[in-house]
């Protein structure tokens, strides 16, 4: 059995036409996309076998951009032959490889998608610039390689590997005016759910947190939308949207606050450099076991099934209508009945009352929240209060969240460093008393808009 991986080189720059071809290097984008490209292929396995590049400065550029420190130079080799755009010349070359197991080739369109195309029965049609091609082949010699006998592994792009990538030219919110809630609504929710699925590749890979959480926005900002009409309408089949919304935002839960945690251990360990190897290499498996769970999740039938049911609803006449009941006045009651109940618990609460007291204040803020965005002319001063709040309360969670995790490491390895695990955690304790004393210092909020 042979590897064999097909990387295009990162995009490069034609802005001194006085170079030849060969010559050109990579441009700003193009320097941009080596580090996630170096951690797609890493994650890949593509650096455990010989890794070869065609001369061109281009491609040269893009190899050394993502090579794990650890490569030693002498697998790296540079071969003026494989500065080609036919096909058959990459093709004849591997045919004369060794007993290489596994081969990494940097190199150029339209030749590297052509081999790709000539290997597998069902091809590619695209290989943008920095994506690579892993294809498994059942041979056992390099010469043996016949037309579509290969199996593709894996086609990976900047868009699926990088979320800086694939949000160079996305919106993130709908193009809306805000003065006509029957249009207004439903093409907000059109486009969060658009956003959804785009993302959901992204989140499947696992390679770029920020698709998680952007994912785990659109998710919410969906239900928070449909409960916020819901809560007007008193419509029963949004009610039961909402709940199914609801299901997929806290399926995301566990393995985001794992990836906030593993991006605040290197401050919270300080310089203790074994404890915190020690965190980032339980705290990685965790993880791992959590995404296995959601991506089983997000290509599952039911699930593709509800997002085809929620696309229905909101494309429904009944929904349109009810959008258009919404009135300023109507929206106004609403937001007044959750701050009473809001100010009310908040008076209520105290030093010593439970963590999740403050738990529930903290999504009953996002509720307020949703609902004046359904104005959000008339509440835009309120707003812009209500979302420094709500950092607060997210980061009281956030603590909250990481003393359990602590908690759960120590009862998964008691053996390792009590004292430090013990002072990491009062770090974490200290942290959110401190936010606690901040949010009842706060107190209740202001019903009327400014």
């Amino acid at each position: 059995m042979k590897h064999l991986f097909l990387v295009r080189h990162a995009k490069s720059s034609w802005a001194d036409d006085q170079l030849s071809d060969r010559d050109r290097p990579l441009n700003a984008r193009g320097q941009s996309q080596l580090p996630p490209l170096g951690k797609a292929l890493k994650s890949a396995g593509a650096f455990e076998g010989d890794i070869y590049s065609s001369d061109a400065t281009r491609a040269l550029a893009t190899l050394e951009g993502v090579l794990p420190e650890t490569i030693q130079p002498a697998r790296c080799h540079s071969r003026s032959e494989l500065y080609t755009f036919d096909y058959r010349r990459l093709l004849d070359w591997l045919e004369q490889r060794g007993d290489e197991a596994r081969i990494l080739l940097v190199g150029h369109n339209p030749a590297l998608l052509e081999l790709a195309q000539w290997l597998l029965k069902q091809p590619p049609e695209q290989l943008p610039t920095a994506s690579f091609i892993h294809i498994r082949l059942p041979v056992t010699h390099w010469h043996q390689l016949d037309r579509g006998n290969g199996k593709l592994v894996m086609l990976l792009t900047p868009a699926e590997f990088s979320y800086a990538h694939f949000s160079r030219k996305l919106k993130k919110k709908a193009r809306t005016d805000g003065d006509n809630p029957a249009k207004d609504i439903p093409a907000a929710l059109h486009h969060q759910l658009q956003r959804v699925r785009q993302l959901e590749q992204g989140v499947i890979v696992g390679l770029d947190d920020e698709f998680l959480h952007e994912y785990r926005i659109a998710i919410r900002r969906s239900r928070a939308i449909a409960e916020s009409v819901q809560e007007v309408t008193g419509d029963k089949a949004l009610a039961r949207a909402v709940k199914t919304l609801k299901r997929h935002a806290n399926a995301t839960g566990p393995l985001r606050d794992l990836h906030v945690f593993l991006q605040d251990l290197p401050a919270l360990c300080g310089d203790n450099h074994e404890i915190q190897a020690a965190l980032q290499v339980w705290v990685g498996r965790e993880a791992a076991s959590r995404h296995q769970k959601l991506v089983k999740r997000l290509t599952g039938k039911r699930y593709r099934d509800s997002m085809e049911q929620w696309l229905n609803l909101i494309d429904s006449r009944k929904f349109h209508k009810l959008a258009a009941t919404l009135s300023p006045k109507d929206i106004r009651k609403a937001v007044e009945r959750r701050i009473k109940w809001f100010n009310r618990r908040t008076a209520e609460l105290m030093h010593t009352s439970p963590d999740d007291d403050i738990h529930r204040l903290r999504k009953q803020l996002k509720r307020i929240r949703y609902l004046m965005e359904l104005d959000a002319k008339t509440w835009k001063g309120e707003l812009k209060l209500l979302k420094a709040r709500q950092q607060l309360y997210g980061r009281f969670q956030d603590l909250h969240v990481q003393i359990e995790l602590l908690g759960q490491f120590q009862q998964a390895a008691p053996e390792v460093l009590p004292a430090a695990l013990a002072g990491i955690r009062q770090t974490l304790e200290d942290r959110k008393a401190d936010a606690r004393r901040q949010i009842l210092a706060l107190g209740g909020l202001d019903g009327a808009p400014l």
